[in-house]
Parts: C-alpha cells; sequence; structure tokens
C-alpha cells in the first residue's frame, strides 16, 4: 500500500497532512470485516454463520465500508506521522479533502483526506549562567521555639470568671441584637454567646464596644459592616446592635511544665521531649517553605527564560482540568456549582503557562538526565515519614502504591530541576525570620 503525503505549515505548530488512502486496501478490509460479521449473523431459516454473503451485504455494507474506511485512514495517518518524524500533541482532525468524496457510481481508485494536528515544539534548553532568582533561608532560633511553645499553651487556655471590665483576650458572655433601619435581621441576635474579645471571632467594632464593659452593663452602639461581608445584604450598610455582658472570664494559661507536655501525648521526656519534639517540627515547616519558595522562584526564572509556542490541545486539557478541579474543591465545601458554571477558559492563562513549564522542566530532565532514583525517592519519604507514627508503614504504602509512587517520584524529579537550576545560576539569598516567612505563607 502506498501513501502519498504532504505538510503544510498552518501555524508554528500546527500541521495539515494530506493522506491518499487506496480504495483496494478499504475494499478488501471491508470484505474481510464483511466475511467475519457473516460468521456470527443470525436469520431465521439459515444455520448461524450460513447466511448467504449477499444478504450479509445488504445488511452490514455500508456499516463494514465506513469502519474500512476509518481504520485505513487510521493507518495511513500512522505511517504519515511516522515516516515524518512528527510528535503530535493531540488526536487528529481529519476530514475528507474538498472534492474527494465516495459514491456508488464512484470509479475512483482512492480517497484523499486532510488531517490537522499540532506537535510538540522545539525547545532548547536555557543557558543557566543567564538566569537569576532569589533563595530563600530561614533560621529557627530559641524565641521561635518559645513562641510555638507559647502557642500550644494557649490552646489549652482556661477561663475563670473574673469581677472587672472586659479587656483583650478575655472571654465574654452576651447577648445582643442587631437591627438595620430599626427592625432587626436574621442572624443578628443571640443569647449566651461566647466569644474571645479580639481574637477576630467578630467584627473589630463589635470588640470594640465589650472593651471595657463589666457584668451586668448594656451598651448600644452602631456598626458597619465591611463592602465584602460574607452577607450580602448587610455588606457596606451601618447597623446598629445592642449588647449585654452577663460574664467576663479571664484567660489562665496552663504552667510550663511537664504537665503541658502529657496534655500533648507526651507520656516519657517531659517538657524537654515537648521542646525537641516542636523545635524538629518548627524546623521541618520551615524548612518546607523555604524549599517550596526557592522551587518557585527557580521555576519562574525557568518561565522567564522560555519564549516557545505551545499547543493549544494540551492548554485546553489543563484549562479544563484546573476548572474541573476547582468544582470539585467547591463543592466539598458545601457549596452547589450545578448552577454556576466555570468556564475552563477562565484558566486560559495559568494553564499556558503550566503547560510550558511542563514541556520544559521535560525537556531539561531528559537531556541532564535528572530522572529520580530509587535512593532518592526513599530519602525523601524517609524524611516525610518523620512526621508519621509508623514511618517504616507509610513507606511501604507509599512505593506499593503506583500512583503515590508517581507523586513521590514527580516530587524528587521538581528537586533535581531546582538544584541544577541553582547550580548554574546567578542566586540570591533571602532572609526571612520565621515569622516573615510564615506570614508571607499565608499572604
Amino acid at each position: 500500500m502506498t501513501a502519498d503525503s504532504t505538510q503544510t505549515l498552518a501555524s508554528s505548530l500546527e500541521r495539515k497532512l494530506t493522506l491518499t488512502v487506496p480504495m483496494a486496501d478499504v475494499e478488501a478490509l471491508a470484505l474481510k470485516k464483511l466475511n467475519q460479521m457473516g460468521k456470527k449473523m443470525k436469520m431465521p431459516g439459515f444455520r448461524p454463520g450460513k447466511v448467504p454473503m449477499k444478504v450479509v451485504q445488504q445488511t452490514y455494507g455500508p456499516q463494514a465500508q465506513s469502519e474500512a474506511i476509518g481504520d485505513v485512514v487510521s493507518r495511513v495517518y500512522s505511517e504519515t506521522v511516522m515516516a515524518q518524524n512528527l510528535r503530535p500533541a493531540g488526536p487528529p482532525d481529519i476530514k475528507p479533502a474538498e472534492g474527494s468524496r465516495l459514491t456508488e457510481a464512484s470509479e475512483q481508485t482512492t480517497m484523499v483526506f486532510e488531517a490537522t494536528i499540532e506537535v510538540y515544539p522545539e525547545i532548547s534548553i536555557p543557558d543557566r549562567a543567564g538566569l537569576a532568582l532569589e533563595a530563600t533561608d530561614c533560621p529557627v532560633t530559641a524565641a521561635d521555639v518559645d513562641k510555638t511553645l507559647e502557642t500550644l499553651r494557649k490552646q489549652k487556655v482556661n477561663y475563670q470568671t473574673v469581677d472587672r471590665a472586659a479587656q483583650d483576650e478575655d472571654q465574654a458572655r452576651v447577648d445582643f441584637k442587631g437591627t438595620l433601619d430599626g427592625v432587626a435581621f436574621e442572624g443578628g441576635s443571640a443569647k449566651d454567646f461566647r466569644f474571645v474579645v479580639g481574637a477576630g471571632q467578630m467584627l473589630p467594632e463589635f470588640d470594640r464596644a465589650v472593651v471595657g464593659m463589666k457584668a451586668g452593663e448594656e451598651k448600644t452602639f452602631p456598626l458597619s459592616f465591611p463592602a465584602d461581608y460574607r452577607a450580602e445584604k448587610l455588606a457596606g450598610r451601618t447597623g446598629e446592635f445592642t449588647v449585654t455582658l452577663h460574664e467576663v472570664l479571664a484567660p489562665e494559661l496552663p504552667a510550663l511544665d511537664d504537665e503541658l507536655a502529657k496534655a500533648f501525648g507526651i507520656e516519657q521526656g517531659g517538657l524537654t521531649k515537648l521542646r525537641e519534639d516542636v523545635e524538629k517540627n518548627l524546623r521541618r515547616e520551615v524548612s518546607g517553605r523555604c524549599k517550596a519558595k526557592t522551587k518557585q522562584a527557580a521555576m519562574d526564572a525557568l518561565l522567564a527564560s522560555s519564549a516557545f509556542d505551545v499547543p493549544k490541545a494540551l492548554v485546553q486539557s489543563e484549562a479544563q482540568r484546573m476548572a474541573d478541579g476547582m468544582r470539585q474543591d467547591m463543592s466539598s465545601r458545601g457549596m452547589n456549582v450545578k448552577d454556576a458554571p466555570i468556564p475552563a477558559e477562565l484558566f486560559t492563562e495559568q494553564a499556558t503557562k503550566r503547560v510550558r513549564l511542563g514541556l520544559l522542566v521535560g525537556a531539561i530532565v531528559r537531556a541532564e538526565n535528572l530522572q529520580a532514583t530509587e535512593a532518592q525517592v526513599r530519602a525523601m519519604l524517609a524524611e516525610m515519614a518523620e512526621s508519621y507514627e509508623k514511618p517504616e508503614e507509610f513507606i511501604r504504602w507509599t512505593l506499593s502504591n503506583p500512583e503515590r509512587r508517581a507523586e513521590a517520584e514527580a516530587v524528587v524529579v521538581e528537586d533535581n530541576v531546582v538544584a541544577w537550576v541553582q547550580a548554574g545560576a546567578k542566586v540570591s539569598t533571602k532572609t526571612l525570620t520565621v515569622d516573615e516567612l510564615m506570614k508571607e505563607g499565608n499572604a
């Protein structure tokens, strides 16, 4: 079988292939399919598989020819792609060429189809000497460990009734009623409601009104709702609240001792062991955040160095995946997304960056042999497993699960690429305090 083909450049990545399909091949394959159909065909008056070919032809002829054309066109397309050493980035769009139609009266010996495809771009590995990035470093001090321990103490706080005016960090027990234009609104009233003053549970104006009040006092004050307030009917409006304070409770923090350690599940080693665990966990979290920020800086530097076009098919697929992911996330949060379509087009720009970065990273990995090794995967999993009660079980489970193992390998590959970039790029270091690092991470 011969298959003539021509290639026309329609855009930087789009290719048009002319596929010439011999009708003799189609007819031979169609006859083969009819014979297979005839062996399975059942008809009254005939034994199974003994139906005359003429009857089989009348019944299944169009279907057999249609399937044969599809199979032969697919084969010619594959041969053409291989012969021209093309790397399709998605399925082809194949249509009959203009003027090429098959009719019963036609005696044509060939059919001509046109296949439109996108191919993967040619990617040049960037010169690392031209890349610049800022790595992140964050030393963990004894004061940082002390502050974390203080946070743990606050998690075990107890509140005791006191006879004084309410202040920040006190717990207040109140009744309140809110109105808009003199009319009470839904969700604006409560009785025996408890909240910690200044902790962000209430709007700042509410907190300020309660500060200075004593048990048994009542106060009426205006309160302005933010323009982005979660309740649309209240957003940007000013209401009036009446608060009656029933009880002021002052916080009592537990002592920083072995009993506190036991409250966090440490039966042996007491406060010393608690402090060791806190420092170890804090260092792990800080290290992870610094590593993530440095990785992002390296990937941003790579993206800035790349200017190749990316296949639209890959971008569309990634954008749809991102839209589906947002829909699932919203649904898991209890939001009704049935009547709130999320167009994939909203993610086109971000998807384009992701696809471009993925193609570039893949090219670098292949060119520089940065694939994950077994030792690297196990070392990374061993570090992750430190936070688990049974580390070895976590490692075994991950390695035995193909999907989880692939995720671990992908992380190692990214780390290898970051190390490769840093080894040749102009790298500066930004040093942050733990507080600064945590704030940036939550921004």
